[in-house]
């Protein structure tokens, strides 16, 4: 009799951890970056970041490939440390910005390469376009968070994108069209 107990605890406990759900969490903003950066001239490296970004990660530990990502921010939210050439970008020379413009992202597959590493393709849409990318994506760190006392997710990833691919190619290949992206993310487990 014992032994069919058994049998029968563990088909359940396989079973369940079989077909566990992926669990949601939200986007720490506040210690959550977004830098690119793009050669000016050969002659110097401009970089800038996005901020007021919000998102979600269905994150399946179990299953990593069958996680998700969501992100979006406001184009206008843009930092490059000049008002100037912020209100550049911003003009119909390149975003043609309103208040309403936003940055997304959002991923359609993910290859798992290693133990912490993975491949997230994704569409991006910046100024009406949308493409698809590859972030090449490590996770930092999962566990407990020592002050907010609950699940927290570390991520970076990187990238590179044309600009002229969404239409913001002005004054390339001088000034460059490639664009480094480096993101670094922490995530909270939803309530």
């Amino acid at each position: 009799m014992k032994p069919t107990i058994f049998a029968a605890a563990i088909a359940t406990l396989m079973a369940t951890t079989a077909y566990s759900a992926p669990e949601k969490y939200h986007l720490d903003a506040s210690h959550s970056q977004i830098l690119f950066s793009y050669s000016h001239l050969g002659f110097s490296t401009t970089w800038g970041m996005f901020a007021g970004f919000e998102g979600e990660i269905m994150f399946d530990a179990d299953a990593p490939a069958g996680s998700s990502v969501s992100v979006s921010m406001p184009l206008n939210s843009m930092f490059t440390g000049w008002e100037e050439r912020e209100a550049h970008f911003m003009s119909p020379d390149f975003f043609n910005a309103t208040e309403d413009s936003m940055v997304s992202f959002t991923s359609t597959a993910i290859e798992v390469t290693g133990d912490n590493t993975a491949l997230i393709t994704g569409d991006l849409s910046i100024n009406g376009v949308s493409k698809p990318v590859v972030l090449d994506a490590v996770l930092n760190q999962s566990g407990e968070h020592p002050m907010a006392g609950k699940a927290w997710l570390g991520f970076n990833a990187s990238t590179k994108i044309l600009r002229s691919d969404f239409g913001v190619g002005k004054f390339a290949p001088y000034v460059g069209d490639e664009v480094n992206v480096m993101i670094s993310i922490e995530a909270a487990k939803a309530e």
